[in-house]
């Protein structure tokens, strides 16, 4: 079995159940941490809605928020699901601005010492790259 994400009447994602309650379960945590709404609806038997618009800002939310964490486990927890959400966010049209990158650590969230160099670009490259590579492999 499967789960369908739509915008309308087209499928932009179709994955397994099991992936399908898995990033659910994740849009529930990122949406309490980023105190915003996703777009992405619920999942009503095997289908979810998707909000074009509050997805685009609850994905440049993300990835802002990903670009100032300079902690390594915050990294490495966060990148698969905000690279499915850049995904998603491609298919519905959204277009996500990143921040550009710190001179300094001032408003950088969760700081892991010691800081790798470039930690902001490392992050919007290593993402855009792990995006272009799930991409290929979400059916839609």
């Amino acid at each position: 079995m499967s789960q369908y994400y739509d915008v309308g009447d087209e499928t932009v994602w179709n994955p397994s159940n099991g992936a399908a309650r898995l990033f659910h379960r994740q849009v529930a945590v990122f949406e309490e941490e980023l105190g915003l709404p996703s777009g992405i609806g619920p999942l009503i038997n095997d289908e979810c809605q998707l909000d074009p618009a509050a997805l685009g800002t609850f994905a440049e939310a993300l990835v802002a928020r990903h670009g100032t964490t300079g902690h390594a486990v915050i990294r490495a927890l966060s990148e698969g699901f905000v690279a499915t959400v850049l995904v998603l966010a491609e298919r519905v049209g959204a277009h996500v601005h990143w921040p550009q990158p710190a001179d300094s650590l001032e408003g950088a969230r969760d700081v892991q010492v010691p800081l790798p160099d470039s930690y902001e670009s490392l992050a919007e490259s290593e993402v855009r790259t792990a995006a272009r590579e799930l991409s290929r492999r979400m059916p839609r």
